[in-house]
């Protein structure tokens, strides 16, 4: 039976940006670059911006530095770009805490953070946001990531990582992104065979790219994940300046739905 066109999804094509901000801080905290961070993602002009260790509140930085932003650092590189924007605050200290963020220029609809840290002091998250483009009339899924450093760790946080993805309508738009600490590269199996994701630069390349240390990469920890997107391609990002403003580089990509 033939759908109508009224129910029909429409064709959008959008830039997603995944990076991991090392709290506005670069390699070692030798500087505080957030401000140069915020000119870098604008080039960039993404229609969604995943970013990890992107701090809410930090009451000693505020104290210690001239131009700290008085504001969370997500609202911060939001400003007046990106209307939309969900914060998932996973480290709480005595200072202040830090956690995932997504930047948006579709509407929000919905939101919410999922602990899954496993023990020990280590605190990680996934943010999950149901997003609705104007004139698409299915929803898209956006879920940021930032998995742990040990290997068991991760394999758990992956299979939750694979159980939220399974509860989303199987016709619906995903798009995973973040920092998966994933140097023995053990995730692509898992979020292909548990959930249906494919890596963007693994499509394109055969491999994930390097991206730690920033300056230097050797370690393909950051990635963009897509299911149920009609074309999806890489997009190449200059070395500088971002090699000076985290110790993660960035990641770029154009999705079509």
């Amino acid at each position: 039976m033939a759908t109508t066109a009224a129910t029909d999804p429409q064709p959008i094509a959008f830039k997603v940006l995944t990076v991991n901000v090392h709290k506005g801080f670069t390699t070692f905290n030798r500087r505080f670059m957030l401000h140069e961070l915020r000119d870098a993602v604008r080039d960039v002009a993404a229609d969604l911006v995943f970013l990890q260790e992107v701090l809410g509140t930090h009451n000693r930085h505020a104290s210690r530095f001239a131009n700290f932003p008085q504001v969370p650092h997500y609202e911060f590189l939001a400003d007046t770009i990106w209307s939309q924007y969900a914060y998932g605050r996973n480290a709480v200290y005595d200072n202040g805490d830090h956690g995932n963020a997504l930047l948006s220029k579709f509407p929000i609809t919905h939101y919410e953070n999922h602990d899954i840290s496993i023990s020990g002091p280590e605190r990680r998250g996934m943010l999950h946001c149901v997003l609705q483009p104007p004139g698409h009339h299915v929803p898209v899924h956006a879920v940021c990531v930032h998995l742990g450093l040990q290997e068991s760790h991760r394999q758990r946080q992956l299979l939750r990582v694979c159980d939220l993805l399974r509860s989303f309508p199987a016709n619906e738009p995903v798009v995973l992104a973040g920092d998966f600490n994933d140097w023995r590269n053990r995730a692509h199996d898992i979020l292909h065979r548990e959930a249906g994701l494919q890596e963007v630069f693994v499509q394109a390349f055969g491999r994930a790219v390097r991206t730690f240390p920033a300056s230097m990469p050797l370690l393909a920890l950051d990635r963009i994940y897509v299911r149920n997107a009609a074309v999806h391609a890489p997009l190449s990002l200059p070395k500088k300046p971002w090699d000076k403003l985290s110790d993660h580089a960035p990641l770029a990509a154009e999705i079509l739905l």
